[in-house]
């Protein structure tokens, strides 16, 4: 729990974070990683996401990859509304689907990330350069994520 008189990461402070703990990382397709935590940091803008929700958004992969702790982010100056979506987007070991779903339900506020981020992660243009066999296994992942989640093909 950040000390009471600690004030709250900005924003900017939120995405630099990100940006440092990414920094060596890139996705499936060898892009920079960073590149989609912006996607879905936008993406979290633009349907209409608070603060909370974005600050989610540029850390929701961090635990899950390795690139922070659990540790660092029960000490970070951050809302627990934004704690939160973090761990509810995290990614457990073995976890089925319906039990992620069911958390990111349960949690106000991670649905909406959920969304930005699974409409990165379709985007044609960067599913484009993966081969057929992984394009076919994600789309299968991501429709069963949708339908868990009670979105709609265009969220």
């Amino acid at each position: 729990m950040p000390d009471e008189q600690q004030p709250l990461m900005s924003l900017d402070e939120v995405e630099a974070v990100a940006r440092r703990a990414h920094a060596a990382q890139t996705d499936k397709a060898g892009r920079p990683y960073v590149e989609h935590l912006q996607a879905v940091a936008d993406g979290t803008r633009a349907r209409g996401g608070g603060d909370e929700q974005i600050a989610a958004a540029w850390l929701h992969d961090a635990i899950e990859d390795h690139a922070l702790t659990e540790e660092w982010l029960e000490a970070a100056a951050l809302t627990p509304a934004t704690k939160a979506i973090v761990l509810a987007l995290t990614k457990r070991e073995d976890e089925e689907p319906e039990a992620y779903a069911a958390r990111i339900l349960a949690t106000p506020g991670a649905r909406l990330v959920k969304t930005a981020d699974l409409a990165h992660n379709c985007d044609p243009v960067r599913r484009a350069v993966l081969d057929r066999a992984t394009q076919e296994r994600l789309d299968r992942k991501y429709a069963k994520m949708r339908e868990l989640l009670g979105l709609a093909e265009d969220d």
